[in-house]
């Protein structure tokens, strides 16, 4: 990341919308934008697969989920925030990860500018590339500040992304009990 040019943008942008960056309250906001990207936009660099690659065996075979794993995100779009929960289901293939790395799968995917239906894809081919499992869902509801604090301004309203793969894009009753799971 260069922190150079992002405070430099971060000055100009100042500068653009009338503002002083010189003045006491913005002195060092170039500065602070700076160490807040390189924290909020470390998924830039993050590898999904490296969390994902310590597994355990297990012969279950049943559906593991890890439901409500907040993040928070930047819309691409807008550079606004959204935030929400991700629920995770799989069925292990012999092999099962340690829950953590599931949540820490969804932080590389968020801390990046990302679009939600992208970032809910990306964790489902990321949990199917490294556990190689029977199958995998992945839930997504959030709210977006780019509908809440500008454009149609509808505070609360929230968007749900779903994607499947294997066993779960195969068998309804496999759905249907992630959703149940999920409402519980």
């Amino acid at each position: 990341m260069n922190e150079e040019k992002i405070r430099e943008a971060v000055r100009l942008f100042l500068e653009g919308i009338g503002e002083d960056p010189d003045r006491e309250g913005l002195r060092d906001t170039p500065e602070r934008v700076a160490r807040m990207c390189g924290e909020i936009y470390g998924g830039l660099s993050g590898d999904a697969g490296e969390h994902l690659g310590k597994t355990f065996e297990s012969d279950s075979g049943r559906m593991v989920l890890e439901k409500d794993i907040g993040f928070y995100s930047t819309c691409e779009h807008h550079l606004l925030p959204f935030y929400g929960k991700v629920h995770i289901a799989y069925v292990p293939s012999k092999r099962v990860v340690g829950l953590s790395k599931l949540a820490r799968c969804v932080e590389v995917f968020a801390r990046r500018p990302q679009i939600q239906e992208r970032m809910t894809e990306q964790i489902a081919d990321a949990v199917m590339e490294s556990l190689r499992p029977e199958g995998v869902m992945v839930m997504v509801s959030a709210e977006h500040m780019c509908m809440t604090m500008r454009g149609v301004k509808k505070p609360g309203s929230q968007t749900v992304t779903m994607t499947t793969r294997g066993s779960f894009a195969r068998e309804k009753e496999l759905r249907e009990a992630f959703v149940q799971l999920v409402r519980h």
